[in-house]
């Protein structure tokens, strides 16, 4: 399976966790050295904080919805459960400076 960034699927996130959608963020890697994806958890809720980017409704995503880069976890690829769809690429260019802003990488 390769995953490419901005592709949202629904992810059981285990016993402490809930079946919630996901967007990857990783780079898309056809040979990578494991089959992970760095994935970012898409709530409903918001603080209103730089480390959460508005991605608004789709019609994957039933409510405002907004993706929460401090929660970054790497999920494997046999545990992404369904894809859902795509955020725009405006959307994921805003995801990507949030991630900068998180990392302190700018």
């Amino acid at each position: 399976m390769t995953t490419k960034p901005g592709e949202v699927y629904l992810v059981n996130l285990g016993i402490a966790g809930k079946v919630r959608p996901m967007i990857v963020l990783s780079r898309e890697d056809s040979a990578p050295p494991r089959a992970l994806a760095i994935c970012a958890p898409i709530t409903t809720s918001s603080r209103e904080s730089p480390y959460e980017i508005p991605i608004g409704k789709s019609n994957f995503l039933k409510l405002e919805s907004f993706v929460n880069v401090q929660g970054l976890q790497a999920i494997p690829h046999h545990e992404l459960q369904r894809k859902l769809g795509n955020v725009s690429d405006n959307n994921l260019s805003q995801i990507k400076d949030a991630l900068l802003f998180a990392l302190d990488l700018k």
